[in-house]
């Protein structure tokens, strides 16, 4: 048999669900952006379509015969020893999603498209109007539906683990648990630490900034990072994300909040890492399951990296603090090491997306902790609010008085997104290995940064991350860019003299 052939009829019969995955995500980009209020109900109607018409092309007999034809099967899910790297993560991947999707009714799969949808304004309306109240009767639907897809995908430890290999293939959460015990005792340790010396001045990025030169900004910024706005562009939503339209459509949005500049600063470099990513994957993958990330907490990785070790660096702001006072003229007496210092302050506070580097993580741990026990019957949606509470009590030292800063205030409940969160965590550590890995090969970030060769960055990133999609896992992945599997060191290395030095710990 002649396997190239099964495998070029495989991703002939793909392409059709790539494209819908498309026009899908096009509605989802709408919706967050431009889409009237008034359109949800039929909004909802169109995602559950569209998601009806991809799992059957998911689950259809014709894909199941391709599969085991390309010599597919659970004990070997990438096929024929025959096959390449690339046509063998082809049909690995391909039989990694037939074989979830097959788990799942179709009733199932069009309901929860049908709610989450509902679920997203419903979401947006409630922390509006600081409401828990409007939110938990669909998120305990959400959640019951959850549960008995985990129920149906199946798992060997904990329910979790089904949910989490969505979007982090192949970890389970006593995996996430072990990660999070070796970080979360040296992060509270340093914040402890810091918590007892004078803080540094950040009041002038609490000035009230006009929405149109923070607007300015985020556009030089963007330029600057190598985004390309012939295939791309930035928007704004509530929440900041990014969606592939297409492979030459890759859209980022952000937010301005008027008296706090960092929102849209690190928004804005934040989702353009993920828009890089994506913009970076090889052409010859186009069209195919492999264009898209390996996992979230690589595609995190991306975003952080720009976001925290290029974008919070003395030296990328030596080198470019022209764009801000430029772009605000209001700011431009102030010193790139004023601005160094302000944006890397570290003070625990409640929401996730504008904490600080150090602090990020305990929102992440926070919230595996809540999904767990929601996951596993041990917590109840009414009990989110005060659970959220105590959490962030002990975690952070702090108790959020407005759900709107508490349990309201991340978008992915609403679309159903249990399992996400532990992968921000996951790419903030990467970042901090795939920068040491930079540092080996190319040689010091800040003088590349002094060099203005942010380029050179990029294409190591495109070299050894972007151009490979989803050939291989994420910890293939990592080893081959770095010679090991993910080791949280570096981040505690990092964190630890980067924040010794601003606050001149001894």
């Amino acid at each position: 048999m002649d396997y190239k052939d099964v495998v070029a009829k495989i991703k002939d019969y793909y392409k059709e669900i790539y494209l819908l995955s498309h026009v899908q995500a096009i509605l989802g980009w709408d919706q967050e952006t431009y889409m009237p209020e008034a359109a949800i109900a039929e909004r909802a109607e169109q995602a559950a379509l569209l998601q009806s018409l991809i799992h059957k092309r998911r689950t259809s007999d014709e894909l199941g015969r391709l599969l085991e034809e390309a010599g597919a099967s659970s004990d070997r899910p990438a096929g024929a020893e025959s096959l390449s790297d690339t046509d063998a993560a082809i049909v690995r991947e391909t039989y990694r999603e037939y074989s979830r999707a097959i788990k799942l009714p179709e009733e199932l799969v069009v309901r929860f498209a049908q709610v989450t949808s509902r679920a997203q304004a419903v979401w947006q309306k409630a922390r509006i109007e600081d409401d828990f109240g409007l939110f938990a009767p669909v998120l305990s639907e959400i959640v019951d539906m959850v549960r008995e897809m985990a129920s149906l995908y199946g798992y060997q430890e904990h329910p979790y683990d089904a949910l989490l290999d969505e979007y982090e293939p192949y970890a389970k959460a006593s995996d996430i648990k072990r990660i999070f015990d070796a970080v979360e005792a040296p992060i509270v340790e340093l914040v402890q630490r810091i918590g007892e010396i004078n803080q540094v001045d950040d009041s002038f990025l609490h000035y009230k900034t006009d929405k149109e030169e923070q607007k300015r900004l985020s556009l030089a910024l963007l330029d600057k990072l190598g985004y390309d706005f012939k295939r791309g562009r930035l928007d704004v939503s509530a929440h900041p994300f990014t969606t592939t339209l297409g492979s030459d459509d890759v859209r980022i949005t952000t937010r301005f909040l008027e008296d706090f500049l960092p929102s849209s600063i690190f928004g804005t470099i934040h989702e353009a890492g993920h828009a890089l990513y994506e913009m970076g994957i090889s052409a010859d993958l186009h069209g195919t399951i492999l264009a898209d990330g390996v996992s979230l907490g690589i595609h995190e990785s991306q975003s952080r990296f720009w976001e925290n070790v290029i974008g919070r660096r003395r030296s990328f702001w030596q080198k470019n603090m022209q764009l801000i006072s430029s772009a605000i003229p209001a700011l431009s007496d102030v010193s790139a090491e004023s601005f160094y210092k302000a944006v890397n302050k570290v003070k625990p506070s409640f929401i996730r997306v504008e904490a600080d580097e150090v602090t990020y993580i305990l929102h992440i741990i926070l919230r595996f902790r809540l999904e767990m026990g929601m996951v596993d019957g041990s917590l109840e949606v009414n009990d989110l609010p005060d659970a959220w509470n105590q959490q962030t009590k002990a975690l952070l030292g702090i108790v959020p008085k407005k759900y709107s800063d508490g349990v309201l205030q991340d978008i992915h409940w609403s679309f159903g997104g249990i399992g996400y969160f532990p992968t921000y965590a996951l790419g903030t550590l990467y970042a901090s290995q795939f920068a040491h890995a930079i540092e080996k090969e190319l040689g010091s970030i800040d003088e590349l940064i002094a060099k203005d060769r942010l380029a050179d960055i990029l294409s190591w990133l495109r070299d050894k991350i972007h151009k490979y999609g989803k050939i291989y896992p994420a910890d293939e992945l990592c080893r081959r860019a770095t010679g090991e599997s993910l080791n949280p060191e570096y981040f505690i290395k990092y964190i630890e003299g980067k924040y010794g030095d601003v606050y001149n710990l001894s």
